[in-house]
C-alpha cells in the first residue's frame, strides 16, 4: 500500500510540523507534499526524507511573509498529483485537505482545526496579524473566496481525524462531517517528574495576540509573583512595556533549557483557547499542574482539581482569583504525569495505526 503525506507549509517547527515528523517515523517511505518548503527555518528536521513543493516554492517572500498569499495556495495545493498512491493523509489547518485524488485514493485529513481566520471572527485575525491598511480593504472578499473554497475543499476528505473532540465539534459545525477523534503526539520522554520548584510561575508558546500573555501580564503586574515566558513572537515588543520587574522574557530557549524550565516552575500559566495545546502536557509530564482558561482542548487534557484548575472568563481578575486558590490546593507530581502519559507518542502511533487498519 503506498502512502503520501501531506502538509500546509513547512516554514516553523511547531505542533503541526511535530506531528508530521511522528508520521514521517510511522511511514519512512511517503513522500511530503507541501505548499512551499524553509529548511533554514525548519532546521534537518526532515532532512533525508523526500519533500515536494508547489509552485509557491519559488515564488519571491513566500516562505517569509506566506500571509500575503492565500489567494495563490488553494491552486498550488490543488496541482499535486497522487495518482500513485492507495492512502493520502494530510495533516490540515488551512489548505492541505484541498489536495484532489482519484475515486482509487483515499484522503485522510488528520484536522488540527478549520482554519480560525476563515471561520472565528475573521476581522479579530486580521487584526492581530496586523495587516497593512491597503490590504485590509482587499481582504473581505478574499476571505469570503477562501470560505467558499474551504468548504468545498471539505468534501474531498474520505475520512476526517480531528485532534480534540473540540476540533471535532468544529469540523461538524462548519464542513457538516463526522470525525474521529485521535490526540496527538507529545514527547513526554525529555521531561522529568520534578517534586520541587523555584517558585516562579511560567509561559511557553509564541507571542501572537490570541494566546494572551497580556491578561497573563496585567494579572501578574497586580500580583507581583515571579512569571517568566519563554518565547518569542510579533507581541514581544509591546508585552515587555507592560511588564513589571517581576516578569521575565528569556525569548526561544532549546529543549534542554525548556525542560528545565517547566521543573522548576510552581505551575504554567494558559489563558488562551487552543485546538488542543501541547504545552499543558509538557509541564504535566514535569510533574507541574496547569491553570487554564475553561475551554477549549484544555479540557480534555487537564484534570480540574487533580493536575490543574480552570478559571472561567479570559480576564486578569479571574486569573488572580484562580492562583489565589491555588496556592491553598496541593497536585501530585506523579498523577500529573500519568496524564501526560495517555497522551504519549507511542499511543498516538498505534491509534493512527488502528485507524488505518479499520478503515483498509
Amino acid at each position: 500500500m503506498k502512502i503520501a503525506l501531506a502538509h500546509d507549509y513547512l516554514n516553523q517547527f511547531g505542533g503541526a510540523e511535530r506531528v508530521l515528523k511522528v508520521l514521517c517515523e510511522l511511514f519512512p517511505d511517503a513522500p511530503i507534499y507541501t505548499l512551499f518548503y524553509d529548511r533554514d527555518a525548519i532546521g534537518d528536521i526532515f532532512a533525508g526524507h523526500e519533500i515536494r513543493t508547489s509552485f509557491l516554492q519559488k515564488v519571491p517572500g513566500v516562505k517569509k511573509y506566506h500571509r500575503f498569499f492565500p489567494l495563490l495556495m488553494p491552486l498550488a495545493i490543488e496541482q499535486f498529483d497522487f495518482s500513485d498512491f492507495d492512502i493520502v493523509l494530510s495533516v490540515a489547518a488551512s489548505f492541505a485537505k484541498g489536495i484532489i485524488t482519484k475515486p482509487t485514493t483515499c484522503h485522510v485529513c488528520y484536522c488540527l482545526t478549520p482554519p480560525r481566520f476563515l471561520w472565528d471572527s475573521s476581522q479579530k485575525f486580521v487584526e492581530d496579524f496586523g495587516y497593512p491598511g491597503f490590504i485590509k480593504k482587499l481582504l473581505p472578499p478574499s476571505v469570503s473566496y477562501l470560505r467558499v473554497w474551504d468548504r468545498e475543499a471539505s468534501l474531498r476528505v474520505d475520512e476526517f481525524v480531528a485532534i480534540s473532540d473540540f476540533v471535532k465539534d468544529r469540523v461538524k459545525k462548519y464542513y457538516l462531517q463526522n470525525a474521529e477523534v485521535i490526540y496527538p503526539p507529545v514527547d513526554i520522554s525529555q521531561f522529568n517528574v520534578s517534586h520541587n520548584h523555584n517558585g516562579y510561575f511560567l509561559m511557553v508558546g509564541r507571542l501572537v495576540a490570541y494566546k494572551k500573555f497580556d491578561l497573563a501580564i496585567r494579572a501578574f503586574n497586580k500580583l507581583g509573583l515571579p512569571l517568566k515566558i519563554a518565547g518569542t513572537g510579533v507581541e514581544m515588543n509591546s508585552l515587555k512595556k507592560m511588564a513589571g520587574f517581576n516578569i521575565e522574557f528569556l525569548d526561544c530557549v532549546g529543549d534542554e533549557k525548556l525542560a528545565e524550565l517547566y521543573s522548576g516552575a510552581r505551575a504554567l500559566i494558559f489563558p488562551q483557547e487552543e485546538d488542543f495545546g501541547i504545552v499543558p502536557l509538557e509541564a504535566m509530564a514535569s510533574g507541574k499542574p496547569v491553570i487554564a482558561y475553561r475551554g477549549g482542548g484544555a479540557l480534555e487534557t487537564v484534570a480540574d482539581g487533580q493536575t490543574g484548575i480552570f478559571f472561567d472568563q479570559q480576564g486578569p481578575d479571574f486569573l488572580i482569583e484562580a492562583i489565589r486558590r491555588f496556592e491553598n490546593m496541593h497536585f501530585g507530581p506523579k498523577l500529573c504525569r500519568a496524564q501526560a502519559e495517555k497522551f504519549s507518542t507511542e499511543i498516538f502511533k498505534k491509534n493512527i495505526l488502528n485507524f488505518l487498519d479499520s478503515k483498509f
